[in-house]
């Protein structure tokens, strides 16, 4: 017996053995188990395989068809989720909703589009440089959260959308003992489409329990010229009220950036990098593409935002109107936020239907 659980991998760990057991669900080995894959005699690339027979590629992906729900994977446990990938058309990136249940739990603690997810909510492929997620051409979507669980896991994807959708999936996870510690891994999806005159946009509110936050995705669109990140982001941690503990200094600082990403040449400057970027700005065409748009990450994996017994986060949305004063925006932000906390969570807001969640 080895005493390390195989879980926490890092550089500095990655040559100890372990008795964790890996394995991986796909459309070519629905169930995970051992010595089971490329088993497949039918599934969408069976004509493709037609002269070659068992074992060559005959399911690669799976068709879900509109209005229902596809169980990816049903995990007994314990054990720990340390990779995904997947992969479908950007057009239905919003339509797609994600959702992950932990041991047996009747709720969702991960329930967000898929394209959000992976910090790809405007729906036109962005590549990601990051830590945790990771975003290839074309369109591949990696996610390395440590999601760990005890009794079991189950992961699916909803189409709500009018047509059937063509999803690839790979869900590589190892079963092994998990500590009393280490908690759940949950997200959540908002939007405030626009931010209310004078108002904030929430990130996230009604957390309960104990827990840390780990980071966002956020998809802003700009609804008026000028520049538009003055915003300042705050969280209210365990009892604050009208004032938070932590309070940012504006929307590109929090992201890692500074004066407003600005170039020498008067454009936006985009980056990807392992904890934070602002890896997307979208220029209006001149036609029907009328208003700019930005996609922006902040992981906290390295000072994640500790809290004992509830969470909310808002940001500001502020820009600038005459006379050096701040104009209160009304932008579309969408935002996605992860975190850790041990279970039971609080209920979840009802996600929005597809008119709210759409992409226009």
């Amino acid at each position: 017996m080895f005493g390390f659980n195989g879980l926490d991998m890092g550089i500095g760990n990655l040559a100890r053995l372990s008795d964790a057991k890996s394995r991986s669900i796909s459309a070519e080995n629905f169930t995970g188990e051992a010595g089971k894959g490329g088993m497949a005699t039918e599934g969408t690339g069976e004509n493709c395989a037609r002269d070659l027979g068992l074992g060559w590629k005959v399911s690669p992906s799976v068709a879900i068809e509109a209005g229902t729900t596809f169980t990816m994977g049903e995990i007994d446990g314990p054990g720990a989720i340390q990779h995904i990938w997947l992969t479908c058309a950007p057009n239905i990136w919003r339509t797609m909703i994600l959702r992950m249940y932990w041991d047996d739990e009747e709720e969702p603690s991960v329930e967000a589009p898929v394209g959000d997810f992976f910090c790809n909510g405007w729906q036109e492929r962005c590549n990601v440089n990051s830590f945790p997620v990771a975003v290839n051409p074309a369109g591949g979507m990696n996610s390395y959260w440590q999601m760990p669980f005890r009794e079991s896991a189950r992961i699916t994807m909803e189409n709500t959308g009018t047509e059937t959708a063509v999803l690839y999936f790979q869900i590589d996870y190892t079963l092994t003992e998990v500590p009393s510690d280490m908690a759940y891994f949950h997200a959540q999806w908002r939007r405030s489409n626009p931010v209310p005159y004078k108002d904030v946009h929430t990130l996230v509110d009604g957390v309960k329990g104990k827990g840390h936050y780990v980071g966002c995705y956020l998809a802003w669109q700009v609804n008026n010229t000028g520049w538009w990140g003055e915003g300042e982001i705050k969280f209210y941690l365990d009892g604050d009220k009208d004032f938070p503990t932590i309070c940012g200094t504006g929307t590109e600082d929090y992201f890692g950036g500074a004066w407003n990403w600005e170039q020498p040449k008067g454009e936006y400057g985009t980056y990807s990098t392992p904890f934070l970027g602002m890896h997307q700005a979208i220029k209006p065409d001149g036609l029907y593409r009328s208003q700019q748009r930005f996609g922006m990450y902040r992981w906290h994996v390295q000072d994640p935002i500790r809290f004992e017994s509830e969470l909310r986060v808002t940001i500001q949305d502020l820009g600038w109107r005459s006379g050096g004063r701040y104009l209160p925006q009304q932008s579309d932000i969408a935002s996605t936020v992860f975190w850790y906390q041990a279970e039971p969570h609080a209920a979840y807001p009802e996600l929005p239907g597809n008119d709210e969640r759409e992409v226009i």
